[in-house]
């Protein structure tokens, strides 16, 4: 008798009536999980080898065994296919494929304002505004043709150095507009040669604009054709006798003469490149990325994938069907971040790998991003030297990573012997703490944060606004959210808890959506709608800790004994003495003895850095309601009529948006520039 999975007779027909074209397939499981997806030159031969072959225990046979759909999609070429696969693993996170965290919030260096747009006057002399005299920034978010864009630069600390060297050299503003547009005298930086004054008219409109000039020609990486201009314009005032103007200018070239002399790698010819490292030990890769930009060595930035040892079996199990031989573990890793990295991301012509990389990959990088690229493996010179200096950081991150998680692991066991729990699986151990903030009662949020995998997982945080309640009331606040959180999963047994639709940005889960991608169109939406599975939210956690003594815990104790939930998993971390840190006690609703874990305890590291984590995210959301309610968020400011002298008015007049909200008709028209109609269409908007 076969030992091979069985599966429905649609999925087999399915299979048997694919066409032999190139393409991308997905696995699904029951759940609608996606299990794995892939691309192929021949889709029919490629996906019935999987429904072929007896794969036993194997991880392979275990992924089979779970398939109970799947969905493909036709393209032109393989090219094709591969940019699309790509495309739909940042999308769908599937189980068996090599995923690298979607981090690419690169920041930038803008420089404000278009070339062609710069506030001359019809006389061609500059006018004395912002548009006139660009500003220097720090920037990360998606750029636009109304500004210029350098970069993307590998950390915040990078883009902050390079503005620092052209406030040195070129003297830019970096100022805000609202403050050039308000100064009478030239502030510190223009008194420490930081700054030219644009904002008090002590430099002419054209020679500021020289200067950014030759900050975009710097950043570009022509410092030699910078230094030429600036010596030939030096000569110029030196033969008019203007000797003060040519000072002005020498100093500008030994600044930058120094600058450049300061960098620490020589980056020869190539002015923009990526350097690429990959190191794997202990069943975890590292991806070491340095980026050279405008011929400055920038930094590095080091990514850790997740699902190496699966994905590699399923890519060696496709290979093998392909008639090619297995590619190394580091060649897969390196593969996987490449595609998935320079999604919507800019690629600079040349790429330095420690491995190599397969040519259609490459082509495939240069027909999405229209530049032709370039990737080299076994470097000579100076590249040699970036990518051993590459494979060294990736080295030492792999390892400092490997220790942590070691340490991790340690607070973890540490946490569970303490408190004499019993979790089925170590790694599977979870934690959720909840907190309370607000001030004075306005603005109150609580915060759930998740701890497993011995590791904080952001993708599962979620804020919830509380209402309904005396303000200030934390007590309350507790209740409402232990009883959102938990009152589904109480009603369904081993159901997902109620997921309420969380607040704020950054770290909330999103509600799950069922994606079904028909075609590359449907892509581009797709990461913006998928939010993180939470593996374990779909029972009680092992732990439910919550910020407080005694009267929370209470609270909490009354939750659960309402919902017929486990008592036992409630822990309060009370404040110790003189509220001091390492003297936190924990409170125990099932009626055991409060316990001191010891100021240098490892499971009292690990309480502390979840409690920590708690109060943080809950803050932050504190912080952006209360400034929402305080200001009124775009309430006002989507009134037709009211800008943002009138806004100012009624705030001022008010007390804020629910002064406004409160007040009536009459009392509204009585503000200075506020007429009856205007007055009438503002309570009818905040009502």
């Amino acid at each position: 008798m076969s030992d091979r999975p069985v599966h429905s007779e649609q999925l087999l027909a399915e299979v048997a009536a694919l066409p032999q074209l190139p393409g991308v397939y997905r696995y699904f499981d029951a759940d609608g999980g996606v299990l794995y997806v892939g691309k192929a030159r021949n889709l029919k031969k490629r996906v019935s080898s999987y429904f072929q072959k007896n794969h036993g225990g194997t991880r392979i046979g275990h992924m089979i065994s779970r398939i109970a759909r799947m969905e493909t999609t036709v393209v032109r070429s393989e090219a094709e296919a591969l940019l699309l696969e790509n495309n739909l693993i940042k999308a769908l996170n599937p189980r068996f494929n090599i995923l690298f965290r979607d981090d690419k919030s690169y920041p930038y260096l803008k420089i404000h304002g278009a070339p062609d747009k710069l506030g001359f006057d019809e006389a061609g002399k500059g006018a004395h505004t912002a548009a006139t005299f660009p500003r220097v920034a720090y920037y990360r978010g998606a750029v636009d043709r109304k500004h210029r864009y350098f970069g993307p630069y590998p950390s915040a600390w990078a883009v902050k150095e390079s503005i620092q060297l052209l406030q040195k050299v070129f003297r830019l503003r970096t100022c805000e507009d609202t403050v050039f547009a308000n100064r009478t005298r030239p502030c510190l930086l223009y008194q420490i040669k930081r700054c030219s004054g644009p904002c008090v008219n002590l430099v002419e409109a054209e020679a500021y604009q020289q200067d950014v000039r030759n900050a975009e020609a710097f950043l570009r990486g022509d410092t030699q054709a910078v230094l030429n201009q600036l010596e030939q314009r030096m000569l110029q005032h030196s033969e008019r006798l203007e000797f003060e103007q040519a000072a002005e200018l020498r100093n500008q070239m030994a600044a930058l003469s120094k600058v450049l002399h300061q960098q620490s790698v020589d980056t020869g010819s190539d002015k923009d490149a990526d350097i690429l490292a990959v190191k794997v030990q202990g069943g975890k890769a590292c991806v070491n990325l340095a980026m050279v930009r405008g011929g400055r060595h920038l930094g590095d930035r080091a990514y850790f994938p997740t699902h190496i040892e699966d994905a590699a079996v399923v890519q060696g199990f496709d290979d093998a069907e392909d008639a090619v031989p297995q590619q190394p573990v580091e060649v897969q890793v390196l593969e996987a971040f490449i595609s998935q990295h320079y999604i919507g991301v800019p690629v600079p012509p040349a790429l330095i790998t420690s491995v190599p990389v397969a040519r259609e990959l490459v082509e495939a990088l240069s027909e999405q991003s229209g530049v032709k690229i370039n990737a080299v493996h076994n470097p000579r010179e100076q590249r040699r030297l970036w990518l051993e200096m590459a494979e060294k950081n990736a080295a030492i991150q792999l390892a400092r990573l490997l220790a942590e998680e070691g340490s991790q692991q340690a607070r973890t066991r540490a946490l569970v012997e303490a408190l004499d729990l019993d979790p089925d699986d170590l790694e599977s151990f979870r934690v959720e703490c909840f907190d309370i903030s607000h001030t004075a009662g306005e603005a109150t949020q609580a915060s759930c944060v998740v701890f497993h995998d011995h590791r904080m997982q952001n993708s599962e945080y979620r804020r919830y606004n509380i209402d309904g309640i005396t303000p200030g009331d934390d007590y309350a606040a507790m209740r409402q959210v232990l009883t959102r959180r938990y009152a589904r999963l109480a009603e369904v047994g081993r159901d997902p808890p109620d997921a309420s639709p969380p607040v704020g940005n950054a770290g909330s889960e999103a509600e799950p959506v069922d994606i079904t991608v028909k075609d590359e169109a449907a892509v581009a939406a797709a990461p913006k709608k998928v939010s993180t599975r939470g593996g374990g939210a779909s029972r009680l956690p092992d732990l439910v800790l919550v910020d407080g003594g005694r009267g929370q815990v209470s609270m909490a104790r009354e939750v659960f004994a309402e919902l017929g939930l486990d008592l036992s998993v409630i822990v309060g971390v009370e404040k110790g003495e003189g509220r001091r840190v390492g003297l936190e006690e924990l409170v125990f609703a099932d009626g055991r003895e409060k316990v001191y874990l010891g100021k240098d305890s490892a499971a009292l590291m690990l309480v502390a850095q979840i409690r920590d984590e708690a109060h943080r995210f809950a803050i932050t959301g504190m912080r952006a309601r209360r400034a929402k309610v305080r200001v009124g968020g775009s309430k006002l400011e989507e009134i037709p009529g009211i800008g943002a002298k009138k806004r100012a008015r009624l705030l001022q007049r008010f007390g804020g948006i629910r002064g406004v909200a409160s007040a009536g008709v009459d009392d509204i028209a009585s503000v200075e520039g506020i007429g009856r109609d205007l007055a009438e269409e503002i309570y009818r908007a905040l009502h």
